[in-house]
């Protein structure tokens, strides 16, 4: 996906409690790093937890994988509800509640990285707490 300032302009006020600018840098990182893992067939799932974070949180939409557009679902709990400021920290709880759990959840395992990074961007970008995920693509092997 392609960050337009549009989309940053459409993200609603209580969403964020970091700068708009900043958010949509990290953003744009996220997705831009996550295509290309996708196009050299990268199993990096940091930068696509970033970013379905960042996409969930502006409300933006994301494309299945027969083309069909459909608004981001949360990206821990996989709901379909719109990010506001109840459900932001929700999702945030959910993430962290995951990563504490003294047996290791499928999803941690399946997806190395995804829960970190999605824990990560809330607990910047909703909670203030850290800097920003920081985004280091894998080497290729």
């Amino acid at each position: 996906m392609r960050v337009t300032e549009r989309d940053l302009q459409r993200i609603p006020p209580g969403n964020l409690r970091v700068p708009r600018g900043e958010f949509g840098a990290l953003w744009t990182a996220a997705e831009e790093l996550n295509a290309a893992n996708g196009e050299r067939g990268g199993l990096d799932w940091a930068p696509a937890g970033v970013a379905l974070t960042c996409r969930w949180l502006a409300r933006a939409v994301s494309q299945t994988s027969n083309g069909r557009r459909i608004p981001t679902p949360a990206p821990v709990t996989d709901r379909a509800v719109l990010a506001f400021e109840e459900a932001i920290e929700a999702e945030y709880l959910a993430a962290e509640k995951l990563l504490a759990r003294p047996v290791t959840p499928a999803m941690v395992i399946t997806q190395p990285g995804y829960v970190e990074a999605v824990a990560a961007t809330l607990r910047w970008a909703w909670r203030v707490q850290g800097a920003a995920p920081v985004l280091v693509p894998v080497a290729a092997g």
